[in-house]
C-alpha cells in the first residue's frame, strides 16, 4: 500500500488577500473628483482665462503700429499709401494671442495637473473669449472710429491715427489654439502614467508547488520522514 497523500497548503481566498493594484485604484478613484466639482473647475478656468482678454486689449493698444491719416478739408488719405502698418496690428494681436495662449496653458497645467475634459474646454474658451475681449478693449479705448469727426477736429493737413482694427479675423483664433497645444504638450510629457492592469492572482503555483512531474507523491529512498513533503515513514499511517 502507498502512503497517504498529504493535502497540498490551499491558497488565501481573495476575500483575505485583495488583488494587486486594488489598492492604487481606489487610491486613484479617491483622487479623481466628480462631475460637478470639474464642472466648477473648468468654469473657474473660464472665467479666470477670459480675464486675461483684458492685459491683451491693453498690451494690442500699446504695442500695435498706428495707420497716419491726413485729411484736406474735403477727404482723408493714408499719409503713406504703401505703409504695412495696418497689417502689423494684426501681426501684433497675434503674437500677443500666441504668447498668452503658451502663459495661460501652462498656469493651468501647474495648478490642475489632473485635467479633465472639462478644465481642456474651459481653457480653449476661454482664451476664445479672451481673444474678442481683447479686440473689443482694444478697438474701444483706440482712436474714434468716427474718421470724419476726427479729421474736422484735427484740421486740414494734420496728421492723426486711424482706428484700431484687426483686419484679419483668424488671428482670434492664436491664442485658443496656442492653449490647447501647449497643454497636450505638458500633459504628454510631465503627467505620471496609470500603472498597467496586473493579472488575477492564480492559484495554480500554490497548489502545484509540491507536486512531481508526473502527478505522483513518492516516498524518499532512504524511507524516512521528508519535511518538505510530509510524508510518512516506514510503519506510519500503514495497516498490517
Amino acid at each position: 500500500m502507498t502512503a497517504p497523500q498529504t493535502p497540498s497548503p490551499k491558497p488565501p481566498s481573495d476575500s483575505a488577500w485583495p488583488p494587486p493594484g486594488t489598492s492604487a485604484a481606489i487610491t486613484r478613484d479617491a483622487e479623481t473628483p466628480d462631475v460637478a466639482t470639474e464642472v466648477r473647475q473648468g468654469l473657474m478656468v473660464f472665467l479666470l482665462v477670459a480675464l486675461g482678454g483684458v492685459a491683451l486689449g491693453l498690451l494690442w493698444l500699446w504695442l500695435a503700429p498706428r495707420v497716419p491719416l491726413i485729411s484736406d478739408s474735403r477727404a482723408v488719405f493714408l499719409k503713406e499709401s504703401e505703409g504695412e502698418n495696418a497689417v502689423g496690428a494684426d501681426g501684433t494681436f497675434a503674437l500677443l494671442g500666441l504668447g498668452l495662449g503658451v502663459l495661460s496653458a501652462a498656469v493651468v497645467f501647474w495648478f490642475r495637473r489632473r485635467g479633465g475634459v472639462a478644465v481642456v474646454v474651459g481653457l480653449a474658451l476661454g482664451g476664445l473669449a479672451g481673444s474678442f475681449l481683447g479686440w473689443g478693449l482694444g478697438t474701444l479705448l483706440g482712436p474714434t472710429h468716427d474718421v470724419v469727426a476726427h479729421a474736422r477736429s484735427a484740421g486740414p493737413g494734420v496728421v492723426f491715427d486711424a482706428p484700431l482694427e484687426l483686419q484679419a479675423h483668424g488671428a482670434l483664433l492664436a491664442w485658443p489654439i496656442a492653449a490647447m497645444v501647449v497643454h497636450l504638450a505638458l500633459t504628454a510629457l510631465f503627467t505620471p502614467r496609470d500603472p498597467e492592469p496586473v493579472a488575477p492572482w492564480s492559484p495554480e503555483p500554490y497548489a502545484h508547488r509540491d507536486q512531481p512531474a508526473d502527478g505522483h507523491r513518492h516516498l524518499p529512498e532512504d524511507g524516512h520522514r521528508d519535511p518538505a513533503r510530509g510524508a510518512d515513514a516506514p510503519g506510519e499511517g500503514r495497516r498490517p
